[in-house]
């Protein structure tokens, strides 16, 4: 069973940037491929990017394509997202997540999820 815990968020005046990490314990992530989801208030948690196992392939939502970048560190056991041009539409609570069955989109094959970290982007 592995837990997570994402941090790094906080509040970033629009076109800035912003790292958040996400760092694994109680089992070795590199099993696992990695996800970033995020969650506005009142609307459904949707996808942001997802990286392989081995860090070798990514996928990201086409709202974030070319401004965010995830990437990993396994020997550290920690997934990261580089979020830079920041907009007030990226305002949300961040959630890193773990799937055994590669790069899939959808939270429902996600089977362990953090606590999430909110990210403000003001105008």
């Amino acid at each position: 069973q592995v837990q997570l815990v994402e941090s790094g968020g906080g509040l970033v005046q629009a076109g800035g940037s912003l790292k958040l990490s996400c760092a694994g314990s109680g089992r070795t992530l590199n099993t696992y491929a990695m996800g970033w989801f995020r969650q506005a208030p009142g609307q459904e948690r949707e996808f942001v990017a997802v990286i392989s196992s081995s860090g070798g392939s990514t996928t990201y939502a086409d709202s974030v394509k070319g401004r965010f970048t995830i990437s990993r560190d396994n020997a550290k056991n920690t997934v990261y997202l580089q979020m830079n041009s920041l907009k007030p539409e990226d305002t949300a609570v961040y959630y890193c997540a773990a799937t055994s069955f590669g790069k899939v989109t959808s939270p429902r094959f996600y089977h362990a999820w953090g606590q999430g970290t909110q990210v403000t982007v003001s105008s």
